[in-house]
C-alpha cells in the first residue's frame, strides 16, 4: 500500500500504477517510470485482465520503463540504448532489485523495445520487441509458420524442428468485431451497383433505421448508441508437439474457445457530456426554453409573426418560418390524421399525472411536439404556428366539426392545463351545438304535415296517452338513496334514451287523476309526499354544468362577497339546485320543500321516528296508510329563517328539463373559449407548452421497449420526479422575464438528455441482445455505473477521461445469441479477404490475433539453483514469445532465459 500512496493510476486497468521520476546519465536527462500492479503470480497468462503492453509481451508483472525526455520518446542510437540499459542492470543488481527494465529503441511507430532482467547470479532474460507495419510474409499469416519461427529460435537446425522434439506450450486470444451499422464498404459497395440492380432493391427493400419501432421514431432518428460488438474467443493452454497441430488448430471454430468475452462498441456521442451533440427532445426542448425567454417582448402572438413590429429586431435574423407547405403538412397531420394514434393504447407513466400539463395523444401535445421541430422552434416559427393552429380550432367550431384527438367525456380534466380544457370544453360545446342543429332539424321535420314522421306520430300519441304509470314496476335505480355516481349516470342515459315527447306524458297517481306530471324517471322505491298520498317520481335532471379551471376560480371570487360559507356552497350550487327543483317540481306537482329535500339531501331531513331508523331507507312502510305522511322533520341548517334553499325552491318554476334552459350555454361559451385562445399572452402560451412538450417527451420515452431494465425504470421515475419539482413553478403563470426557471429549466433540459440517452443504449441493447437478456442487463449496468458520475452535472464543462471498457463472460446458453450477430459477409463485403488467416468465425475473420508459446525447463538439480530466486524445482519459461496482429500487421515480442 505504501508504493500505491505516490503512484498514478492507469485508465487502462483499475490496478496498475505508475510512479515517474527523472535519470540524468552521460549529461542526458531520461524518464523513468515503475509499473506495478496485475499481478497473475506467474500463472498462465490471463486474458481478461486489463493488461500493459509490456505485462503481455513478456509476461512481467512490475517492471522499469527508462525514456529519453525528447519529442520521440526513443533512443534512436543502438549503443546508446545498450550503455543505457547495462548502467540500468547494474545498479539493480547493486539494489538486490530483480525488476526487469526496458528501453524503447528505433522508430516510434515500431513500438521496440529491448530490455534485461536480473533473476539471481545465475540465469538473466533479455528481451526484445518489434514490429512488421507493412505486408506480412504469407507464412507469418498461418499458425504453422508462427510455430516455427518461435523453434526456430533454439532449435540448432531445421531437422530438430522436423524430429518433433520440442514440448511447446501454446494458448491464443481471437478478437472479432461486428459492425452493426452501415459501414464506409457498405455504401460504398451500394454506389457501385448498376442502375438498374439500385432501382429494383430501392423499390423492394429499402433499410430502415435501427429505432424505426421505438416510439420516438415518429419524431426524429436517433444515432445507433451500439455500432456494433467485439468478441474475445481465448484457447485454454495446451501443449503443441508439431507444426500439424497448429495447422489443425488453424481450422478450428471459435466455438471450440474455452472462454468468450463480449465488448461493445459505443458511439463517442453517448459520452460526450457537451449540451446538444445530438438531435433528440432534449435539444429540442432547449430551443423551446430560448422562445420562453423571448415570450416577454410582445403582448400577443400576432406580434412576433409580423417582420416590421419594432420589437422584433432582436431576433429577425434568427428566426426563420418554414414555408406554407410545410405548415399545411402540420396542420393536416393535428386535424385530419388526428385519429391515428398509435401509442395512445399504453397509457402513460404512473407518476405523469404529477405534471400540469396535456395528454400525450391530446391536439394540444401533439401540437407541442410538432412544435419542437418546426423550423428551430424560434419564437416567431412558433407565433406563425400557433395563429394557423387556432384558425384551424376556430373553422371547426363555426363548421361543427368534432375537435380530433379531443375526448367527449362528461368532464373536465383539471389536472391538465389550461389550453388543454379550453380544448376539451370546446369539442364539448361543439358536440352539444351539433345536437342542437340535429334537434332543431328533426323538429321541422315532425311539423312538416307532409313528413312521413308526421302521419306515424298519430297512433303512438295515442297509444302514450293511455299509457299506464310505471308505478310499482319501476326498478327505482334513481333512487336518491344511491350513490351519486349511479344516480347522475341513470339520470343522464334515461334523459338522452326518452324523446322530448316522453317528457309530456301524464301519468296519473292511485289518489290523484287530475294532476300532470312531467318529465318523470320513475318512482322513487316506497317514498310517499308529505302532503299528498301519492308515490314520490324522481326527476330527469340537469348534468352538472362543464368548468375549466380559470371558470372555477372566477366563480369562487365572485361568490365570496355573501361572506358566509354555507351560502357560499349555495350560491356556488343555485343554478344547478334551482334547475333540479324546477324538475321536481314538474315531476311532482303536489310536492313540497321538504319532499325535496328528502330526494335530494336525505342527510337534511330527521326522522322523529326512531324505530324507521334500522328501516331500508328509513320509509320502508310509507306506503301503508298507518304510517302515512311520514314522520320527521328538516335539519336545523335547513330550517333556518331566509335559508337560501327554501328561496330557490319559492322561486322555482315547474318545468321539466326539456322545457328549461340549458345550464352549459354552448354557443356563448365557445365564442369565450376562442376569445381566450386568440388573445392568449405569448408567455403563458409558452408555459403551458414547455410544461406539455416535456410531459409528452417524457411520456414518449417511457413507452420504449427496452426490456423491464430496473436501472432505466428507476431513472424514469426520477426524471418525472425531478420534472414536477422544476415545472410547477410554470404552473400558476406567475413567471416573469429573467427569472431564474429559466435557468432551471435549461439543467432540466441537460437532465433530460442524460435520460434519453441513457434509453437509446437500453433500447438498443434490448434488440440486439433480445436472446440474452442478461448480458443487455449486465452490459446496461456496467454503463450506467461509468456513465452516473456525468449525471446531475448541469451545465458544467467538466471532462470524463476514462473510457468505457468492461467486458462481460458469455455463458454457453448464450452463445448462440451471439453468435447471430456475426451475419455471414456477402461477397461485396468480402471480396477483398483473398489471403486468410483462418479461425473464421461465420465468415468473418479475427481483427486481431493473440499467440503465446513458451518454453519451459526444470532448474533442479543444477548447483546454482539455490541462489535462483525462483522456487526450487519449478520450470521456468526458458523462451517465450508473444505474436499480435492481422494479415498485414505482426508484432513480435520474445524473451530469452539464459544462464550466465
Amino acid at each position: 500500500m505504501g508504493k500505491k500512496k505516490d503512484a498514478t493510476p492507469l485508465e487502462i486497468s483499475t490496478n496498475l500504477y505508475k510512479v515517474k521520476s527523472d535519470l540524468k546519465c552521460d549529461n542526458k536527462n531520461y524518464s523513468m517510470e515503475y509499473y506495478f500492479g496485475n499481478s497473475n503470480h506467474g500463472k498462465v497468462v490471463d486474458w481478461e485482465l486489463s493488461l500493459h503492453e509490456l505485462q503481455l509481451c513478456f509476461g512481467v508483472q512490475e517492471f522499469l520503463v527508462i525514456a529519453p525526455q525528447s519529442i520521440s520518446g526513443v533512443i534512436l542510437d543502438s549503443p546508446e540504448a545498450s550503455k543505457l540499459l547495462s548502467a540500468v542492470a547494474i545498479a539493480l543488481t547493486n539494489c538486490s532489485s530483480f525488476w526487469p527494465a526496458f528501453v524503447p529503441v528505433h522508430d516510434p511507430s515500431r513500438k521496440a523495445y529491448i530490455g534485461i532482467q536480473n533473476m539471481g547470479t545465475t540465469f538473466t532474460r533479455r528481451f526484445e520487441a518489434d514490429r512488421i507495419g507493412t505486408q506480412v510474409p504469407i507464412k507469418l499469416m498461418h499458425l504453422e509458420g508462427l510455430y516455427e519461427l518461435f523453434v526456430s529460435k533454439f532449435a540448432y537446425s531445421s531437422m530438430e524442428i522436423s524430429m518433433n522434439l520440442f514440448k511447446v506450450h501454446f494458448t491464443m486470444k481471437l478478437t472479432f468485431k461486428i459492425l452493426l451499422s452501415d459501414d464506409d464498404d457498405i455504401r460504398r459497395d451500394d454506389a457501385e451497383m448498376t442502375e438498374s440492380v439500385y432501382e429494383s432493391a430501392v423499390g423492394t427493400s429499402g433499410k430502415g433505421q435501427w429505432d424505426d419501432d421505438c416510439p420516438w421514431s415518429e419524431w426524429y432518428s436517433s444515432e445507433d448508441p451500439v455500432k456494433g460488438f467485439e468478441l474475445i474467443a481465448s484457447w485454454s493452454e495446451k501443449m503443441v508437439e508439431s507444426s500439424l497441430e497448429m495447422a489443425e488448430l488453424e481450422n478450428s471454430s471459435p466455438h471450440e474457445a474455452k472462454k468468450w468475452i463480449l465488448f461493445p462498441i459505443l458511439s463517442p456521442n453517448i459520452t460526450d457530456t457537451t449540451m446538444g451533440n445530438r438531435v433528440g427532445f432534449s435539444s429540442q426542448l432547449y430551443l423551446l426554453i430560448d422562445a420562453l425567454d423571448m415570450s416577454f417582448q410582445a403582448q400577443f402572438m400576432e406580434d412576433f409573426v409580423s417582420v416590421e413590429n419594432p420589437g422584433s429586431d432582436n431576433f429577425k435574423s434568427s428566426t426563420a418560418v418554414p414555408p406554407p407547405t410545410v405548415i399545411d403538412r402540420v396542420l393536416k397531420e393535428l386535424f385530419h390524421e388526428g385519429k391515428k394514434s398509435p401509442y395512445f393504447s399504453k397509457g402513460e407513466h404512473r407518476t405523469s399525472q404529477a405534471i400540469k400539463a396535456a395528454a400525450l395523444d391530446s391536439l394540444f401535445a401533439q401540437f407541442c411536439l410538432h412544435v419542437l421541430w418546426f423550423g428551430n422552434c424560434n419564437i416567431r416559427a412558433i407565433a406563425t404556428l400557433w395563429v394557423e393552429f387556432v384558425r384551424e380550432v376556430r373553422w371547426c367550431w363555426d363548421e361543427v366539426q368534432p375537435l380530433p384527438r379531443m375526448p367527449i367525456s362528461s368532464s373536465i380534466d383539471l389536472s391538465s392545463c389550461l389550453i388543454n380544457q379550453k380544448l376539451q370544453m370546446l369539442a364539448i360545446c361543439i358536440e352539444r351545438k351539433h345536437q342542437s342543429i340535429e334537434e332543431f332539424q328533426d323538429c321541422l321535420e315532425s311539423q312538416d304535415p307532409e313528413s312521413p314522421r308526421a302521419e306515424e306520430d298519430g297512433p303512438v300519441s295515442e297509444d302514450l296517452s293511455t299509457m299506464q304509470t310505471p308505478g310499482e314496476n319501476f326498478d327505482g335505480k334513481c333512487d336518491s338513496h344511491s350513490s351519486p355516481e349511479v344516480e347522475f349516470e341513470s339520470k343522464a342515459n334515461l334523459f338522452k334514451e326518452r324523446t322530448k315527447s316522453e317528457d309530456v306524458i301524464s301519468f296519473t297517481d292511485q289518489k290523484s287523476t287530475d294532476s300532470t306530471r312531467r318529465g318523470s324517471a320513475g318512482i322513487v322505491g316506497t317514498m310517499m309526499l308529505l302532503n299528498s298520498y301519492q308515490s314520490m317520481h324522481s326527476p330527469f335532471t340537469q348534468d352538472a354544468p362543464l368548468m375549466t379551471e380559470d371558470m372555477h376560480e372566477e366563480r369562487l371570487q365572485a361568490v365570496e362577497a355573501f361572506g358566509d360559507s354555507f351560502d357560499f356552497s349555495a350560491q356556488l350550487e343555485k343554478d344547478i339546485l334551482s334547475s333540479d327543483m324546477s324538475a321536481f317540481k314538474a315531476a311532482n306537482p303536489d310536492g313540497v320543500f321538504e319532499d325535496f329535500i328528502r330526494w335530494h339531501s336525505p342527510r337534511d331531513w330527521e326522522d322523529s321516528d326512531p324505530k324507521d331508523e334500522g328501516l331500508p331507507n328509513g320509509s320502508a312502510t310509507e306506503t301503508s296508510k298507518d304510517n302515512w305522511p311520514p314522520r320527521g322533520h328538516l335539519s336545523k341548517r335547513m330550517s333556518e329563517h331566509g335559508n337560501l334553499w327554501r328561496q330557490l325552491w319559492n322561486d322555482a318554476p315547474a318545468l321539466p328539463v326539456s322545457e328549461q334552459k340549458s345550464l352549459l350555454d354552448p354557443n356563448r361559451e365557445g365564442e369565450k373559449i376562442l376569445h381566450y385562445l386568440e388573445t392568449l399572452r405569448p408567455h403563458q402560451l409558452l408555459e403551458q407548452m414547455v410544461c406539455t412538450a416535456f410531459k409528452a417527451g417524457a411520456d414518449t420515452l417511457s413507452q420504449t421497449s427496452y426490456g423491464g431494465l430496473k436501472l432505466m425504470k428507476t431513472k424514469m421515475d426520477q426524471l418525472y420526479s425531478t420534472m414536477a419539482s422544476v415545472l410547477k413553478f410554470l404552473q400558476g403563470n406567475r413567471l416573469s422575464a429573467e427569472s431564474e426557471v429559466i435557468d432551471d429549466l435549461r439543467r432540466l433540459c441537460v437532465v433530460f438528455e442524460h435520460v434519453e440517452k441513457l434509453m437509446a443504449l437500453a433500447a438498443s441493447l434490448h434488440r440486439k441482445l433480445l436472446q440474452a437478456p442478461r448480458l443487455s442487463e449486465a452490459i446496461f449496468k456496467d454503463y450506467y455505473e461509468f456513465y452516473l458520475p456525468r449525471m446531475g452535472t448541469g451545465m458544467s464543462s467538466n471532462k470524463f477521461d476514462t473510457e468505457f471498457n468492461k467486458k462481460q463472460l458469455v455463458r454457453s446458453h448464450e452463445r448462440g445469441a451471439i453468435s447471430s450477430l456475426f451475419t455471414p459477409p456477402t461477397a461485396s463485403q468480402s471480396w477483398r479477404k483473398v489471403l486468410s488467416m483462418g479461425n473464421l468465425f461465420n465468415g468473418h475473420e479475427p481483427i486481431l490475433r493473440e499467440i503465446i508459446f513458451s518454453l519451459r525447463d526444470r532448474v533442479s538439480g543444477n548447483h546454482y539453483a539455490d541462489s535462483t530466486p525462483t522456487a526450487r524445482g519449478e520450470a521456468i519459461e526458458t523462451h517465450r514469445m508473444y505474436i499480435s496482429g492481422t494479415s498485414n500487421d505482426l508484432r513480435v515480442a520474445l524473451s530469452v532465459t539464459s544462464c550466465d
